[in-house]
């Protein structure tokens, strides 16, 4: 059996090597998960050849690394560069959003597990705790999806669509607790993705943007027939409470908060990806991340 060893706090650790563990950290650019295990298994097989059965997690890290350069130089890079981001000692906090069916939950379980991170946090569970606290007396628009909450507002602005107005004033709410939650990650170090229509570029403060671990992604549909092929396969999970008639009855106000988004991201200078392709849409966010991190967070 090999052992691999690390330090923690200067207390020696070891545990079995594994290539389901190592396989997932290799597939970092789409070399497939059957590929990744065949690698995986070479360098179980380059380490019994050369007697390794125990070595340092450092010093596997460096064969892997060779052993990818010989294969392809851009994986290579792209390990590397991801191993750096893992060890930075800032937390990375990733704010993804988007209109209803663009894919924001799937997108934000994919990128998860290609990061490793274990925190995701929905938008959608954000407003249903504030649901508990606030009443629908004293705030009737959070009681409402985010594609109707215009119907919650009494004396809706001459000067501004109807549909939008109610979606700012929906997201504006929910936004208090997305900024409780990005405060708390800094604070306590954890590596967090925000997910929901409710993030919105240009609301949530900027000094906390500031901060050089955040990034915002917008997500879209550009095709209508796209978006809304998306709906008809959501409602096809048994999970899903919500019927297809209410997202087509709202279709219209759907897209129109996409198209606010969209033009909101522009202005806020969001990273906007078409989310047609998954693994393309995780190919972007992986590299624009590591484009924004890798080699800052840890000066």
């Amino acid at each position: 059996m090999i052992w691999v060893t690390s330090n923690v706090d200067g207390t020696e650790y070891k545990e079995p090597f594994s290539k389901g563990i190592m396989s997932r950290s290799l597939n970092v650019s789409y070399i497939g998960s059957k590929r990744a295990y065949e690698i995986a298994s070479e360098i179980e097989d380059e380490l019994i050849k050369n007697e390794l059965f125990i070595i340092s997690r450092e010093e596997l890290a460096d064969i892997v690394l060779d052993h990818l350069i010989s294969m392809d130089s851009k994986i290579a890079e792209k390990y590397k560069n991801l191993k750096l981001l893992r060890k930075s000692k800032k937390p990375l906090i990733i704010l993804m959003g988007g209109s209803s069916g663009v894919g924001t939950s799937s997108m934000a379980f994919e990128l998860a597990n290609r990061l490793r991170l274990k925190n995701i946090i929905s938008t959608d569970m954000i407003r249903e705790v504030m649901r508990k606290v606030v009443s629908k007396e004293l705030s009737p628009v959070i009681h409402k999806s985010s594609f109707n909450a215009y119907e919650s507002i009494k004396n809706p602005s001459v000067k501004m669509d109807r549909v939008i107005e109610g979606f700012i004033t929906h997201a504006d709410v929910v936004n208090v607790g997305i900024e409780a939650i990005i405060e708390r990650s800094i604070k306590e170090g954890i590596s967090t993705i925000i997910e929901g229509v409710h993030v919105v570029p240009g609301f949530i403060s900027k000094d906390l943007l500031e901060n050089n671990n955040i990034i915002m992604f917008t997500l879209m549909i550009e095709n209508e027939e796209s978006h809304k092929q998306r709906f008809y396969s959501r409602c096809t999970q048994p999970w899903v409470k919500r019927s297809l008639g209410n997202y087509m009855e709202n279709f219209e106000s759907i897209r129109k908060t996409q198209d606010f988004l969209v033009e909101q991201a522009k202005i806020y200078d969001s990273h906007i990806i078409n989310n047609i392709d998954i693994n393309e849409t995780i190919d972007l966010m992986v590299n624009n991340i590591l484009e924004k991190f890798v080699g800052v967070n840890d000066e």
